[in-house]
């Protein structure tokens, strides 16, 4: 008996050295960065950059790793301290709950092995959330939560307009008072039911892509087999995200729901972290088409950072998406929307901000334009469709 103790014992030690040190270990392999902090600016672009009021990003994956928001970190790209350090005000984190193995952006099988299982038993998450796509995004959702409650009030989880607008009222005597949204990454996560729309909406989510890496229930990926549009279910959930006050982001969708979603939805859509055709041409990217129906809709898009979106080398590539949105249907229409923490190496983290500023300075982008894209537009985007 002893002896089994002793083993049962070994094992739990084994346990706690596991999740102290293999979500760290996969992270860092998964979310490089290739050019590490400090970065440097010239100082016309340094000075401009410190004029911006509301500088925003639409994507980033950070709550997936299991990491403390709330301290500075070494690793990934994203946490609290860093958003403050890059004087960024506003922060889309998103959920993955499922993502499969081989995961590339061609052609990828509901029915592989899923990626995020073993990393929510590395981390340490209860059985619960071991095959439950919903109980995983909820308590990402929770996480979330408990990060920005335990800032003191010195963050902001933004759910409605009034919260957007109480953020804004705060920053102009503190602007180390940060907001945080929440969003969701492939509709799988709802398990196809529109109750756990609703428990997600509780949760706090205001942005949900219907597909990520797989086709599922709302329909077809932009990475997955079939090419479909929206199914029964996914027309379904759109009117109740409609319904609800729920943006609906239509990155890694298929043409055809696409097609199907700027047909159907009665609000504006998001494309929170994409790259262009006209830039790279991949089958992740949005077409000239999409983006002029987008804009016509009223909609937002932004600009992701890593290569398979805006190809090698990125940052050039970055302000070339930039300037064709612009190019295409104005200013107005085009945000940053970095993919940041989400299993992409990026050629800076979120304190190297500074150095888009610059590129669009150097293609002669004016600095109201560079205000716009920097975060102007979310924030006028926010305000105008938040409930």
């Amino acid at each position: 008996m002893k002896k089994f103790f002793l083993f049962l014992g070994i094992l739990f030690v084994v346990y706690l050295i596991g999740i102290n040190t293999v979500p760290q270990y996969i992270e860092t392999q998964r979310n490089p960065v290739k050019s590490p902090a400090p970065y440097h600016v010239s100082p016309e672009a340094q000075a401009l950059y410190d004029r911006l009021d509301f500088i925003s990003d639409l994507h980033c994956d950070a709550l997936l790793w299991g990491r403390n928001l709330n301290k500075r970190g070494d690793r990934g790209h994203v946490d609290f301290p860093r958003m403050r350090e890059a004087k960024v005000a506003l922060e889309m984190f998103t959920i993955v709950s499922k993502s499969p193995a081989g995961q590339n952006m061609k052609s990828n099988s509901e029915d592989t092995f899923d990626n995020i299982t073993p990393l929510t038993i590395a981390k340490g998450d209860g059985p619960w959330n071991w095959f439950s796509l919903i109980n995983r995004t909820l308590t990402q959702s929770e996480a979330l939560a408990q990060f920005v409650e335990n800032e003191g009030g010195k963050a902001i989880f933004v759910k409605s307009k009034s919260d957007l607008e109480k953020l804004l009222e705060a920053r102009k005597t503190d602007k180390e008072v940060i907001g945080a949204m929440l969003g969701i990454e492939g509709g799988h996560a709802l398990e196809a039911s529109l109750e756990n729309l609703e428990k997600v909406y509780a949760a706090g989510v205001r942005m949900i892509g219907p597909t990520h890496f797989f086709d599922n229930e709302f329909g077809g990926s932009a990475h997955g087999e079939n090419g479909e549009g929206l199914t029964e279910f996914g027309k379904s959930a759109v009117r109740k995200m409609n319904e609800l006050g729920i943006f609906i982001d239509l990155a890694h969708s298929s043409p055809a729901i696409v097609e199907d979603v700027l047909n159907l939805s009665s609000e504006p859509v998001i494309v929170s972290h994409t790259g262009v055709r006209a830039v790279l041409d991949s089958q992740r990217n949005l077409s000239d088409a999409q983006i002029q129906k987008i804009a016509a809709k009223g909609g937002i898009i932004g600009i992701a950072f890593f290569d398979m979106a805006v190809g090698e080398p990125e940052l050039p590539n970055i302000i070339a998406s930039i300037k064709h949105v612009r190019d295409l249907v104005g200013v107005e229409y085009v945000a940053l929307g970095s993919d940041y923490d989400g299993s992409v190496a990026v050629p800076f983290d979120i304190t190297g901000l500074p150095l888009i500023v610059e590129g669009l300075m150097n293609i002669g982008f004016s600095e109201e334009e560079i205000r716009a894209v920097m975060g102007e537009n979310v924030k006028r985007f926010f305000l105008t469709n938040l409930r």
